[in-house]
């Protein structure tokens, strides 16, 4: 029998719905419909099993459960940040309304098996429950009949978003039972990545791309150095964000051709290992792959380590060496900081690429290379070319395929599973047991501006697993001591604490006294004027607290950039 819905039960259910209708908004007139000031669709459900059909038939059944899967872990790392933030940080009060949200809108209904149990500071979980009248199961079932494999994917998918960005750590759920497999109901379990099984199709939808790693599940030999690549000698590139996705397929698409690439994004982001990446899985991944650092090489000697130099050409030459371009012959050149190359070296790099061929400093003689060529840039070439400080033609040459790496701040869904990489990888290097990261430490580490980006979070970690005990959890105080300024973590608006299922509901003389909030409410509303107003005073409020910093300011605010940008323009603040 499935487990009975107690009184309590009920009663939290109807209090976690009326708190999540209160952050609902349907306007129609507007074509909107808002939820956690998230934009939300009610569309048939008929018509996205329609989509699913044909992806199946055009795709097969392997990739589309990756996509699907993937998708609804994308929707459960956005609700949790938004939930999150609207109860004031209380990770509990978030768990316990994820799976309500979800059965609102029309999913699944969740029953648990036995009481979600979760600690965010040593980052223990376990999460049994059962999944009665999932659309996904029964969709499956009528489409395809008696399937031999789990279908709820954009469920289990969700479940592990959503509970990954609470935790602070790659969270799976598994599925293993399912209506579509003509099981009664379908039940999953979910569980810390390094307690579950050896199960590489379980984290298969978190590689978009067959180069782009997994999470690690396995521990290797303490000590071990794990380096920066994994195993099939391709450098760690962990992701799940959509802009890390899109950096994915268009990496994919570019690599089997000969077709210059230029990486454009800040520093740190990643865009040596991405070059890395491509060398690796097009046609020249057997030749040479050659790295130069364009703003680490002195000036007057960037033409002899690009195009070689001849005995005796200046003081100091004394033996002939064939440069970068020579020794990448037959393979990839990775030109990084590509902006910092003076002048009179881009006008002899055009030559190279236009024509095919270099000649070494000090020499006479041609001689021909066939080279890859993989640019980067942190800084906007177009802009450096309006600046009269790069050759407009030598960008229009680099610019055949240009790809945008997003900074780690426009996708944090990505840092959980950024954390476990680096976490596993200095643990094993300094031979060093860490149980996990706090759950102050998890916030802070969503709420960093990231100037760095993944360069500074690795560092930080490093810096994190040295400094901290054995067996302990990275905390704050780990991460956080090379100078970075700490973010406020003081929620923007705490929520009354809504009910556990095994609590009774409180006792009116249980309630904490209400009449200097309400008098604070009152003053607020009579500033204000109105909801608007009271809107416009929290963003001006915002924006003083943290300096006219808009990132932080959304933060603070619980809001996207994108979305506190889109208030701010309305408001005009």
């Amino acid at each position: 029998m499935s487990p009975t819905r107690s009184a309590f039960e009920l009663h939290a259910h109807a209090e976690r719905d009326e708190f999540i209708a209160r952050h609902l908004r349907m306007a129609p007139d507007e074509g909107e419909i808002r939820l956690f000031d998230q934009r939300m669709l009610l569309m048939h459900g008929y018509s996205l099993a329609a989509l699913r059909r044909e992806l199946i038939e055009r795709l097969g059944l392997e990739k589309t459960r990756e996509l699907f899967t993937r998708l609804g872990y994308q929707q459960g790392v956005e609700d949790s940040h938004h939930l999150r933030a609207q109860v004031g940080g209380d990770v509990a009060q978030a768990m316990a309304l994820g799976p309500r949200l979800r059965e609102i809108e029309g999913f699944v209904r969740n029953r648990a098996v036995e009481q979600m149990q979760f600690d965010t500071e040593s980052g223990q979980f376990r999460g049994d429950y059962y999944w009665q009248s999932s659309w996904e199961a029964e969709t499956h079932l009528r489409e395809f009949g008696v399937s031999g494999t789990p279908a709820c994917w954009m469920m289990v998918g969700y479940a592990c978003g959503y509970t990954t960005a609470m935790m602070g750590r790659p969270v799976i759920w598994r599925e293993i039972e399912c209506v579509a497999m003509g099981h009664e109901r379908c039940r999953v379990i979910g569980q810390p990545i390094e307690e579950c099984d050896a199960n590489d199709e379980a984290l298969r939808f978190l590689q978009v791309e067959d180069f782009i790693s997994a999470p690690r599940h396995r521990a290797v030999v303490a000590g071990a150095d794990l380096g920066p690549a994994s195993d099939s000698g391709l450098p760690d590139l962990v992701g799940a964000s959509a802009g890390f996705n899109a950096v994915a397929y268009r990496l994919k698409r570019v690599a089997p051709t000969d077709a210059t690439v230029l990486f454009m994004g800040e520093s740190g982001v990643g865009k040596e290992r991405f070059s890395k990446a491509l060398h690796a899985i097009g046609p020249r991944a057997s030749q040479p792959f050659v790295s130069v650092n364009c703003a680490a090489i002195p000036q007057e000697l960037v033409e002899a380590e690009l195009f070689g130099v001849e005995k005796g050409a200046f003081t100091g030459a004394n033996a002939a060496r064939p440069g970068r371009f020579e020794r990448a012959n037959g393979g990839t050149l990775f030109l990084d900081e590509i902006s910092s190359l003076p002048m009179h070296a881009q006008g002899k790099l055009l030559r190279v690429l236009q024509e095919g061929e270099v000649e070494r400093v000090g020499d006479t003689q041609v001689r021909k290379v066939d080279v890859r060529i993989v640019a980067a840039a942190n800084r906007d070439l177009r802009e450096a070319v309006k600046a009269g400080e790069f050759r407009e033609d030598l960008f229009f040459r680099l610019n055949v395929f240009p790809i945008l790496i997003p900074p780690l701040r426009e996708r944090r869904e990505d840092i959980p599973l950024l954390v476990n990489v680096f976490m596993q990888r200095y643990a094993q290097r300094f031979g060093k047991g860490i149980a996990g990261v706090t759950r102050r430490a998890t916030e802070a580490l969503q709420a960093y501006d990231w100037s760095g980006n993944v360069r500074e979070l690795e560092n930080m970690i490093e810096r994190g697993v040295i400094l901290a005990d054995e067996g302990a959890s990275l905390d704050v105080q780990h991460l956080f001591s090379g100078g970075e300024v700490l973010p406020d973590l003081a929620p923007a608006t705490v929520m009354p604490r809504l009910p556990q299922a095994d609590e009774a509901p409180r006792q009116a003389s249980d309630a904490a006294p209400i009449d200097t909030a309400q008098q604070q409410l009152d003053a607020l509303l009579a500033e204000a004027g109105s909801l608007d107003g009271i809107e416009t005073l929290m963003m001006q409020h915002a924006l003083r607290q943290t300096g006219g910093n808009a990132s932080a300011a959304a933060r603070l605010l619980g809001l996207g950039r994108g979305q506190f940008e889109y208030r701010r323009k309305k408001r005009g603040v």
